[in-house]
């Protein structure tokens, strides 16, 4: 048979209609490997699957099987038990097995397959493995960072709250020797008092009461009230003490290092509630270190705060000048 004769019998054997002998020939071409015609014999036994589901299903006749019966006579049984019926080298399909003979599995290939799928799910598991130990030292390490960032952060407050600290013990230290200061100048005004006093009374004359005998018996009495008052940055040599006594609600104002006031200015003192209300003026002469103010305070538990600001002569109703003089209540 020529190629061409092989290539129109190839429908006929994807539908299993091709002779014995037609058969053979055609399957030995197809095992001599002949593309053209494998891909021809795909094709048709793909449509040759589907014929059956196209046909229409029609109901036989109810006698032809009795007739089919009774053409089978015994000689014919009998010649057919005696002669095997002639059986194809292959059937239709199976030069494929042929070409392509399934595999069967064996014991080597199945423990091999068993070893792969076992060497899977280790990879697996210590992928999983690994995976988890890699997010929870980055969460680790996420979590110490924002630990060493409050810590810092820490450690500047509390070095922040040192430096004020040192800076608050410096200025109390200052203000304490202000005050010291004051008492001694105090002290020594009171001696120098004390000699004036004693003098005059050799020579016959009245006993004197100055505001300063005052401010010395204040200084005697341990529930009189004492705000030490320290100098800005107008006057930071200057320095005071604001005393007040309770029984008879007057302040006494001791300043010292003072800027003499210029013309047409006077120092006003001001108490501050809830803004300030001015206490009273006084002057300070040039060559004087220090000068006594005394003033009625009825008011003075309500106070805040103690100014001293230089204002034009005869004051102002709202502090307008510059402070010289600044306290505040503890």
């Amino acid at each position: 048979m020529t190629h061409e004769e092989l290539e129109d019998a190839v429908p006929l054997y994807a539908v299993g209609a091709l002779e014995r002998t037609e058969r053979q020939v055609l399957e030995a071409h197809l095992l001599s490997g002949c593309l053209a015609c494998h891909a021809s014999l795909k094709e048709h036994q793909s449509v040759a699957v589907l014929l059956p589901f196209s046909l229409t299903l029609t109901q036989p006749p109810r006698a032809i099987k009795a007739k089919i019966m009774a053409a089978r006579t015994p000689a014919a049984a009998a010649e057919s038990v005696t002669q095997p019926p002639n059986k194809p080298s292959l059937e239709p399909g199976e030069w494929m097995n042929h070409l392509f003979p399934p595999d069967e599995p064996s014991p080597a290939s199945l423990f091999t397959w068993v070893t792969g799928v076992v060497l899977l799910a280790l990879l697996a598991g210590g992928g999983y493995f690994a995976w988890d130990s890699y997010t929870r030292i980055a969460e680790d390490t996420t979590k110490l960072a924002q630990l060493q960032t409050e810590l810092d952060r820490t450690r500047s407050a509390l070095a922040e709250r040192d430096r004020s600290l040192t800076a608050s013990r410096e200025d109390i230290q200052r203000r304490t020797s202000d005050v010291a200061a004051l008492k001694d100048q105090l002290i020594q005004r009171e001696a120098e008092l004390d000699d004036a006093q004693a003098q005059l009374a050799l020579r016959g004359g009245p006993p004197l009461r100055a505001p300063q005998d005052e401010l010395g018996l204040l200084l005697r009495t341990p529930d009189v009230k004492a705000i030490p008052m320290a100098g800005t940055t107008m006057a930071k040599p200057a320095a005071g003490m604001l005393l007040f006594d309770a029984r008879t609600k007057k302040a006494w104002l001791y300043a010292v290092n003072l800027p003499a006031c210029p013309d047409g200015a006077t120092y006003q003192v001001w108490a501050v509630y809830e803004k300030p209300v001015s206490v009273g003026l006084f002057c300070v002469n040039n060559g004087d270190t220090s000068h006594l103010f005394v003033t009625p305070l009825p008011n003075f538990k309500n106070a805040k705060q103690f100014i001293v600001s230089l204002e034009p002569v005869g004051g102002r109703s709202e502090l307008s000048g510059p402070v010289y003089l600044s306290s505040q209540l503890p």
